[in-house]
């Protein structure tokens, strides 16, 4: 009787963990990054029970073409809960000025302390090659974390993650010195229409800040539906079937893609746990069984 009531208790707490949300914490350069590179990923961990932070390591106060920097991080911040109170997640703000963001000390150790306090199983950022050094110097912050969130004399007080968290990285479209690997493919078709919602959030960005900067500002339509149109246009194609759909297959069906239209991808890291497929399915529950 003994022996059984021990195996009944160990099969408990086997389900208890399993049982456990997974815990997500995805770091971008800027108010909008995380949100236009991984938000209906994102999404679905929500809708799954699972708990999701963004992080802004800037305040983003440089993006825009008219207003001043105060007013625009103000501006910007409120974009962010917007954001948050759609997805169901949390949002945090580092306040470092926007286009001056560097791998400091400082910085790292504010990125260590996010990662263990959140407890992270994954943990997503830029890459180090891009064209906007504030980009960059995120994947730089956060790959010099990756390792240091084990070592307790790094976060005094604080708990260090002795299981390393998977590391990934979003995707960008620069190919020196290496490409993006899309490692892992997430259809996020189901939700496409909560991340129209989150881009279009970013006012002050999808359409103000980008189209002035980038010459077609006079193309950007004034009503609703003309809006989101013009943000699944402009947006939705970075994850379109032609870019990653070759490399979904490896988790979907042909069968299980064929009314799929939206796609995220993510690349593992080295610097953090290396996940097999059977692992990579555990922290994605999303992806087909």
């Amino acid at each position: 009787m003994k022996k059984i009531f021990l195996l009944f208790a160990v099969f408990c707490i086997h389900i208890a963990l399993s049982a456990q949300p997974l815990r997500v914490i995805v770091f971008g350069a800027h108010p909008d990054d995380c949100d236009l590179n991984s938000g209906g990923t994102a999404a679905l961990f929500a809708q799954l029970g699972h708990k999701v932070k963004f992080v802004s390591l800037t305040n983003g106060n440089k993006g825009h073409h008219t207003m001043q920097p105060d007013a625009l991080a103000a501006r910007r911040k409120a974009e962010m809960q917007k954001v948050a109170g759609i997805l169901g997640i949390e949002y945090d703000n580092l306040d470092n000025p926007d286009g001056e963001l560097m791998p400091t000390i400082e910085n790292r150790k504010a990125v260590i302390k996010l990662i263990c306090d959140w407890k992270a199983d994954i943990v997503i950022t830029n890459r180090t090659n891009d064209y906007h050094p504030d980009h960059r110097n995120a994947g730089v912050i956060v790959q010099d974390a990756s390792y240091m969130v084990s070592v307790p004399l790094m976060y005094p007080g604080g708990e260090p993650l002795l299981k390393a968290p998977v590391f990934l990285y979003m995707p960008d479209r620069f190919q020196k010195p290496n490409p993006f690997s899309p490692d892992i493919v997430i259809d996020i078709t189901p939700v496409v229409e909560k991340k129209i919602d989150i881009i279009c959030a970013h006012e002050s960005q999808v359409f103000e800040w980008l189209p002035w900067n980038g010459g077609y500002l006079d193309r950007v339509p004034q009503d609703a539906a003309g809006r989101r149109q013009f943000i699944a246009n402009r947006f939705l194609t970075r994850g379109s079937l032609d870019r990653f759909g070759e490399a979904a297959l490896k988790w979907y069906t042909p069968e299980q893609l064929k009314n799929s239209r939206f796609l995220e991808a993510f690349e593992v890291c080295e610097y953090g746990s290396i996940p097999n497929k059977e692992r990579i399915k555990e922290l994605f529950p999303m992806l087909p069984r």
